[in-house]
């Protein structure tokens, strides 16, 4: 028995420092901070307001080619869908028992139709359009759904102003627990 003190003494020490609390070490030794270049390569997200757009521009016939070339596999020609999701008509339906929720009836804001195909299209291949691809792309399917003319170009500024159809029916969310004022006023 003298043996097992001395043991029992040995497990209570031990048990005693796993206890303390362990000191948060500041860096676990991998890795580096973020350079503000590579923060800047992930940092596209552009809002409703067109906040974050690039520099650059894109025409609906330019945007016609990369459509076809990069899109038109999955929705359609003409942008009436396919395996992909319908992007064109719809206006007028939202109220019915069939609504068609495409780019022209349904999207609230044009900059964030830019957003979405920058960072989600082609779905093969996302974020590979250049930004002048993706003004193009934008601006062609503004134009399919008769929000452009023919002989258009959008640029970050033209893009902004653009009013789509279903802009002001979209309401806030009046549920007490949600406090973004600017969803409540003014959406």
């Amino acid at each position: 028995m003298p043996m097992r003190e001395p043991c029992i003494a040995a497990f209570a020490l031990f048990a005693l420092a796993c206890a303390t609390p362990a000191q948060a070490q500041s860096t676990y030794g991998i890795g580096r901070a973020a350079t503000p270049a590579e923060i800047a390569g992930w940092n596209i997200d552009v809002d409703r307001e067109g906040n974050n757009l690039p520099p650059g521009s894109g025409s609906v016939n330019h945007g016609r080619e990369v459509f076809d070339q990069q899109c038109a596999a999955c929705h359609g020609a003409k942008g009436e869908g396919g395996v992909g999701d319908r992007l064109v008509g719809g206006q007028g339906t939202l109220a019915t028992p069939n609504p068609v929720r495409t780019v022209g009836s349904y999207w609230p804001y044009a900059p964030t139709l830019f957003d979405y195909i920058r960072r989600a299209m082609p779905q093969n291949a996302p974020q590979s359009l250049s930004s002048e691809d993706v003004y193009a792309v934008s601006a062609y399917i503004l134009h399919l759904n008769g929000l452009l003319p023919a002989e258009a170009t959008v640029d970050a500024r033209s893009l902004s102003a653009i009013k789509m159809p279903n802009r002001n029916m979209f309401v806030g969310d009046s549920r007490p627990d949600v406090k973004n004022p600017a969803c409540v006023t003014g959406c």
